[in-house]
């Protein structure tokens, strides 16, 4: 069956909210979390974007059962893939086979802040393909010298790490990417239901592998009432092509805003009470071979949308079908 989580929405939210999310999202029956790690929000308006590695280490001791995951680090450009590599072995030592490391090429809004260049997709392809090699031969315990084409260690060794490296989820968001994915990551973190990139990360070797969806979507009691907070709260979401990638401040992104319509983000979020539709959004991912969903619930009102798939949602996964068979990661 479908495995359900919950997006810890780390632009919307402050630090402590998130830990108690966290909590709630365990006892109202989700198997997993994803937080997402920015720098800034994507706008002004969302006005939060706490550092991933402190939550983490909250959610870690506040919760017993559920499964955490980054949506995404970028492990190559604001941050070091050495002392990525340390921050998640000393996550997955307090979160013993419950965390995931979520990986990608990042965002001009998050990375730029320390000064370097945003180079062109294939070149961040070649970091990360690099950074998450580094990952791995540190978490292995080795003295690790490396100069390669991106990345320099020098004499480096994790002393505290935990007894299994965890998975590394990889994030793409077309067939290039998702070809990138099934060859270097242990599975696969995407936003859309296509089938397309999916067959090319299997192609690529991700045959197996988990697959990890997100739905964004925004419950509210009045379908009119959610579909004005998601325009409010979510823009991106009506925003096409290249630019979540290559705009650098949330000023840009609440510039763009201003040529969002309500039904432009309607088309990808999934608004209101309706408990079909909230259904269908996570169908199409089961349908498209994803065997993990985890939702982003936009706006304030997360206890309402707790309550709501607790109640309405959960019970009803079943209904679904049952996903392709995959490793669990």
């Amino acid at each position: 069956m479908l495995k359900l989580g919950y997006k810890l929405c780390s632009e919307e939210h402050r630090p402590a909210d998130l830990v108690g999310f966290a909590v709630r999202a365990e006892q109202a029956g989700f198997e997993f979390a994803m937080i997402s790690d920015h720098y800034h929000p994507w706008t002004d308006r969302q006005g939060q974007s706490p550092f991933v590695w402190t939550v983490l280490g909250a959610v870690a001791h506040a919760t017993r059962r559920l499964r955490v995951g980054t949506a995404v680090t970028c492990p190559t450009m604001r941050i070091h893939p050495a002392v990525v590599a340390q921050a998640a072995a000393t996550t997955a030592a307090l979160l013993p086979d419950r965390f995931l490391l979520g990986v990608g090429t990042g965002e001009n809004l998050n990375e730029h802040v320390v000064g370097v260049r945003w180079p062109p997709y294939a070149v961040r392809a070649e970091m990360l393909e690099e950074a998450v090699a580094i990952l791995r031969r540190l978490w292995a315990g080795d003295l690790v010298s490396h100069r390669g084409r991106h990345f320099t260690v020098e004499n480096a060794r994790l002393y505290t790490r935990p007894d299994a490296p965890p998975p590394i989820l990889v994030a793409a968001g077309g067939p290039e990417s998702a070809a990138l994915a099934g060859r270097i990551g242990d599975g696969f973190v995407g936003t859309s239901p296509e089938r397309a990139t999916l067959a090319a990360f299997e192609e690529a070797g991700g045959r197996g592998k988990p697959r990890y969806g997100e739905l964004t979507a925004c419950w509210a009691e009045d379908e009119g009432q959610a579909r004005r907070q998601a325009r409010e709260r979510w823009p991106i979401a009506g925003m096409g092509g290249a630019l979540n990638s290559e705009l650098p401040l949330p000023a840009h992104f609440e510039q763009t805003a201003r040529l969002v319509r309500e039904e432009d983000v309607a088309e990808s979020v999934v608004c209101g009470p309706d408990p079909e539709r909230h259904l269908a959004g996570l169908r199409a991912f089961a349908e498209a071979g994803y065997d993990h969903v985890f939702v982003h619930q936009i706006g304030p009102d997360q206890e309402g949308f707790f309550r709501f798939y607790e109640q309405r949602i959960l019970p009803r996964l079943g209904d679904l079908g049952a996903a392709p068979t995959r490793r669990a990661a």
